[in-house]
């Protein structure tokens, strides 16, 4: 393998570790943990608005945080110790999970507020870093071949805590409660093993400062002039508009897709057989939409992707049964991937050489911004009118307006 190649690679395995807490922690085990364990004193709607509070204070954490750190990550080569930093909390807060006791929903909720902000913010230095590892002909590849570990990495050891819930006594675990505890903390450590690829192997090169108060002070500084340069770079600016439109619907649909089947009187199991799938569906989509952009175009792949995001949420109004949530499933597996990867790459040829932290910092902040919107809105919704289905129909606003911007987004140049 080159040293090119096994950069990559190691870039890519970091996506492959912590993609397990997007997994078992975000979209599978804590969910329904938390309904059944933590909170099962609260009745449905209030547990529904406190996961939307829990994401929505995470996301907010890190659009406050991601673009002014990117700034001072870019000045010092900083960017590999601030996602280590992240992904330390991250990684304790997952692990802590262990000792939480039954009825504990508020520690239950703080961890998991505390874990979404290192996973999230410890993405956007993640992201950042991709130009150290790709020229402008290899993003589309490369970010896809991310996504794709991603999901096979995150699947697999979802694939095990599944079985150690199912069967527990074949792990030599009490009871489904046990095991689910300690898969949380084999999220954590899974996590942590994978990230070690990329801080070895990743280069960046260090830039000597003057300290950390002169680094916050000449962060603000420079913060301020990417916005004043960010604001005369159209593509930019408009790209990061559809972005955070409709890369909201697509996190909603990931963190609030098993509270909407258990509301809708799903079994758990049922639910988790539809997260395995999109899982092990997405794989190979997230690294074939690698191809279809190399075939039509990154912005083309695109609008498929979302296209089927719109046609998958206004099916999942009409759900009655456990087989048309599988098939939503299996649509949402083949182009979750590919939204995430393309937008990746389209945006890392859209921004200034040399300032990939920042400029992914503003990617992410809008992102997470988004997502302090959509958790909310279903969650209000749902509580104000007691209708789920309507509180998922008002994603496809999202999906849409997100299309029409992108539309009017200019070619990267080449």
């Amino acid at each position: 393998m080159t040293l090119e190649r096994r950069r990559q690679y190691s870039w890519a395995l970091y996506d492959w570790g912590n993609s397990a807490f997007a997994t078992t922690v975000i979209a599978g085990l804590f969910p329904i943990f938390f309904e059944q364990y933590w909170a099962s004193t609260l009745d449905s709607g209030t547990r529904t608005f406190w996961l939307g509070v829990a994401s929505s204070v995470s996301s907010l954490v890190v659009v406050l945080l991601a673009p002014l750190l990117g700034s001072i990550a870019d000045r010092g080569g900083l960017k590999k110790r601030f996602l280590a930093m992240f992904s330390a909390v991250g990684i304790l807060s997952t692990a802590a999970f262990y000792w939480v006791g039954q009825g504990q929903w508020m520690a239950a909720t703080v961890l998991f507020t505390l874990g979404s902000i290192g996973f999230q913010a410890g993405t956007s230095f993640y992201d950042s870093l991709i130009v150290n590892v790709a020229d402008d002909d290899q993003m589309d590849r490369v970010s896809s071949l991310g996504y794709g570990l991603g999901y096979l990495g995150g699947g697999s050891l979802f694939a095990l805590n599944v079985a150690m819930v199912l069967k527990p006594a074949l792990f030599g675990l009490a009871d489904a409660a046990s095991a689910t505890r300690v898969s949380f903390l084999l999220v954590a450590i899974w996590w942590a093993v994978f990230a070690i690829p990329l801080l070895r192997n990743v280069p960046e090169a260090r830039v000597r400062t003057n300290g950390a108060v002169a680094d916050l002070v000449a962060g603000l500084r420079q913060l301020r002039s990417t916005l004043v340069e960010l604001g005369q770079l159209r593509p930019v600016w408009m790209f990061l508009l559809a972005y955070w439109l409709y890369i909201d619907g697509v996190d909603t649909v990931i963190r609030m897709a098993v509270d909407y089947g258990l509301t809708l009187g799903f079994a758990s199991s049922s639910l988790i057989t539809a997260l395995l799938m999109v899982q092990f569906i997405g794989f190979p989509a997230a690294i074939g939409f690698g191809w279809i952009a190399g075939k039509l175009g990154t912005k083309r792949g695109l609008y498929l992707a979302l296209t089927v995001y719109i046609a998958v949420t206004c099916y999942a109004y009409l759900l009655e049964n456990v087989t048309q949530f599988y098939l939503m499933a299996a649509a949402i597996g083949l182009v979750q991937g590919g939204v995430q990867a393309l937008s990746r790459s389209y945006y890392a040829r859209l921004i200034p050489a040399g300032k990939s932290g920042e400029f992914f910092g503003f990617y992410n902040m809008l992102g997470k911004f988004a997502a302090v919107l959509g958790p909310i809105a279903v969650g209000v919704t749902k509580l104000v009118t007691g209708d789920a289905r309507l509180s998922i129909l008002i994603l496809v606003l999202f999906f849409v307006g997100g299309m029409l911007l992108l539309s009017r987004v200019p070619a990267p140049k080449t």
